[in-house]
């Protein structure tokens, strides 16, 4: 096992690294060092090279710094929110996309662009996505609980019929929308950050960092929850308000993540996997290296997806079920191998 403390510092380096190495690439490429002036001289800090290109600085701070923070605090909220998914339900193969929350951020996204809503000017399609998204992980939540508890099986179950029903009514805006609506739709639906600004980093960012406070709180819970639900009862845990707890946090977490940037999957499945697989099961340590993980890995996503193919961008939720699709294929034949079975 790797300490805590290394990996923190592990991934904090590599972070810092791949943001610079983002901001610096692009149809317009600036050096690195010059990003690191740029950086600066926008805080008010005269200092280092000064910018080859007369655009430089307005780029910088304009497209990729908002894209870069973008990406860091999304790929966090996904991960952190994956992270309590499988602590509360006791569950590895568990992610944000279990409670609807994704699905149903994308069928308010889509009514909003498909009757032409305005209620919140340009912002109409994002508070929608972000209040269907929370409704959803409610809906779930209340249809999954039997006699006062809420059973894994049964959210799961109640998540995949909750699913369905938001894929057929996203099938259904599309069938009613026009070619320009359906468009919209698909590209909100394979994800992507392009367009971030800094104004949308404002919203996303509050709501991240509140719950990923909130989720530190639930480490050590989540640590006595990881014995089993009887013990954990004995040892002062409300197993069931800690569960309610996690189902809220992930629903606000995933859904001020998706609302800008779209759906964006396996994000919650991995990076907490391959976290606890290196450092271990401890909550205290897993909650923030998966969020350090996490930004690691949407941002190395991002930078792939706008760069692997020349004046072109591919759509960011492509790329992480590209690497996540067969990581999930390789996570069930191990945990199958492992545990001898699901039964």
């Amino acid at each position: 096992m790797v300490t805590g403390g290394l990996l923190i510092i592990g991934l904090a380096v590599a972070l810092g690294v791949l943001a610079v190495v983002a901001a610096a690439s692009g149809q317009l490429h600036i050096p690195a060092t010059e990003v690191a002036s740029g950086f600066l001289r926008g805080l008010g800090v005269d200092l280092g090279p000064a910018a080859s290109h007369p655009r430089a600085d307005a780029t910088l701070w304009s497209v990729r710094f908002p894209r870069v923070a973008m990406a860091m605090v999304v790929g966090a909220a996904l991960a952190v929110a994956g992270a309590l998914m499988q602590g509360a339900f006791g569950n590895p193969l568990a992610e944000p996309s279990v409670v609807g929350v994704s699905a149903g951020a994308a069928v308010g996204a889509a009514a909003a662009i498909v009757f032409g809503l305005t209620a919140f000017g340009a912002w109409t399609s994002v508070v929608c996505a972000f209040v269907a998204g929370i409704v959803t992980t409610t809906v779930v939540y209340l249809f999954s609980r039997s006699n006062g508890r809420t059973e894994v099986v049964t959210l799961v179950l109640t998540g995949i019929a909750v699913n369905a029903v938001a894929g057929a009514a996203l099938a259904l805006l599309m069938f009613l929308g026009d070619t320009q609506a359906r468009e919209e739709i698909v590209f909100w639906q394979l994800g992507s950050l392009n367009g971030s600004r800094w104004d949308h980093v404002l919203v996303v960012a509050p709501l991240a960092v509140l719950g990923l406070v909130l989720a530190a709180r639930l480490a050590r819970p989540l640590d006595l929850l990881a014995l089993g639900e009887r013990p954990a009862r004995h040892l002062g845990v409300h197993v069931e308000r800690l569960r309610i707890h996690s189902i809220l946090l992930v629903g606000l977490l995933t859904a001020a993540a998706v609302s800008f940037c779209g759906i964006v999957a396996f994000v919650g499945l991995v990076v907490p996997h391959l976290v606890r697989m290196i450092a271990g099961p401890g909550h205290r340590l897993l909650l923030p290296a998966s969020a350090l993980g996490g930004a690691v890995c949407l941002l190395a996503a991002d930078l792939l997806a706008r760069t692997a193919v020349d004046y072109a961008e591919l759509p960011l939720g492509m790329v992480t079920a590209a690497v996540g699709g067969p990581f999930f294929f390789w996570l069930l034949h191990r945990t199958r191998r492992t545990a001898g079975g699901w039964g």
